[in-house]
């Protein structure tokens, strides 16, 4: 696995690929992550001894949205723990499966130990239901992510499925406002809003700190430059298909129907750059005074959406994190470090940011939210993913002298 990791590594070198490739550098130590343990004289005369053992063949289900990264996600950890893997990519952009399966082989991994396969539902479900198949990983929307799970392990498959994301930022009053605001720029309209990790409710403390985020933010949302990823000057792309954009600008229709504040309205957006006038676009949109029993508060949008709902106290905030169904990362922005100890150790979500926000572990640690963000009892890479790629086997032996005559020395 060391030479494949670092031949990949060598292939996407360029551009920013950390988050692509830095699994590969905790799975190249895979005799210190499959160590067993040991006990000696657990009885008489005997030992006990724990294993770690691969499950056979594993699947991984990805999302459109990191086509490259989500895979590296799984298969590294996957395949250094001795399982073979198939990748099952978005239909709506499969070429990155068949790059990553050729520098795999160019790299000198043994044909059959990574497969992918092209399809939809159709190919999904055979996938989740072929007797060989051991685990199941996914990532995507929760309905999708509660099937795979409810499904597979109705057939005795493991599975790891996550799912959506709600994600809240609370601005406490104490914060740096003008870090808080860039903060949320790149959180909130970084790739579109569309990434499970996204930034989508904002939730300052006090009609003050409120009144003031608002303030900053509406003119460098209107200043986001929007534009192909062919132009290099573009801060913000298109949406990945039609149905996406008209899902979008429906959420803003119904938050707006239902008594949100449009401070600034993507959907007034057209792209005047030749060739791509036609382009799934939207603009950078701006929510306020949104209220938790609104549709576009309590579901995930997934696009350049940002709700702001606006809060009391600490207290408040927090509850209202915890009143949602959805609990995959969250972020607090403070200079008190008692509020910041207190938030990390209560808040209900499975990664937490303090002045950061988006707190995406390192792939040494472990990738996975909290409540519906998740299925199954393992998150992603890191350990857990060690653990999930894995069973263990406990022997319990006698000792291999016992009967057998001394050694002459």
């Amino acid at each position: 696995m060391s030479e494949i990791a670092h031949f990949i590594n060598g292939q996407i070198v360029n551009g920013n690929s950390s988050r692509r490739q830095d699994v590969f550098n905790p799975a190249t130590a895979a005799p210190t992550l499959m160590k067993g343990e040991f006990s000696e004289n657990v009885g008489s005369d005997v030992d006990s001894h724990m294993i770690r053992q691969s499950l056979g063949v594993c699947v991984g289900i990805t999302p459109f949205n990191f086509p490259a990264m989500v895979p590296m996600w799984m298969f590294p950890v996957a395949i250094v723990t001795g399982n073979c893997f198939v990748l099952k990519p978005s239909e709506r952009d499969p070429s990155a499966s068949i790059l990553i399966a050729e520098w795999l082989k160019e790299a000198g991994l043994p044909d059959g130990v990574f497969n992918v396969i092209q399809g939809d539902k159709i190919a999904v479900d055979r996938l989740i239901s072929h007797q060989d198949i051991k685990a199941i990983s996914f990532v995507g929307s929760t309905p999708i992510a509660n099937y795979i799970y409810t499904t597979g392990t109705a057939k005795g498959k493991r599975v790891q499925a996550l799912g959506g994301a709600k994600n809240h930022m609370v601005i406490m009053p104490d914060a740096d406002l003008e870090m808080a605001t860039n903060a949320l720029m790149g959180a909130a309209y970084g790739s579109a809003g569309e990434r499970c990790m996204a930034v989508s409710v904002a939730v300052p403390v006090t009609e003050a700190v409120a009144d003031a985020l608002v303030q900053r933010l509406v003119p460098k949302i209107k200043e986001l430059k929007i534009g192909p990823a062919t132009d290099t000057s573009s801060e913000m792309g298109p949406l990945v298909t039609a149905q996406h954009l008209q899902k979008v600008a429906g959420y803003i229709d119904a938050g707006e129907s239902e008594g949100a504040d449009v401070v600034v309205d993507g959907r007034n957006f057209k792209q005047d750059k030749q060739g791509y006038e036609n382009g799934f676009f939207i603009g950078g949109t701006l929510l306020d005074n949104v209220k938790e029993n609104m549709s576009c508060y309590r579901e995930e949008i997934f696009g350049p959406v940002l709700s702001v709902v606006r809060k009391n106290s600490y207290q408040e905030a927090l509850d209202l994190i915890h009143g949602h169904e959805y609990a995959n990362g969250t972020a607090i922005f403070t200079r008190d470090g008692d509020i910041a100890r207190n938030f990390m150790q209560d808040v209900e979500v499975g990664m937490v940011g303090v002045n950061v926000p988006i707190p995406v572990p390192m792939a040494f640690h472990s990738f996975g939210g909290w409540k519906s963000s998740i299925f199954g009892d393992h998150a992603m890479h890191g350990m857990e993913g060690v653990r999930f790629y894995t069973r263990i086997k406990n022997n319990n032996h006698t000792m291999a002298d016992r009967t057998s005559p001394k050694p002459r020395i």
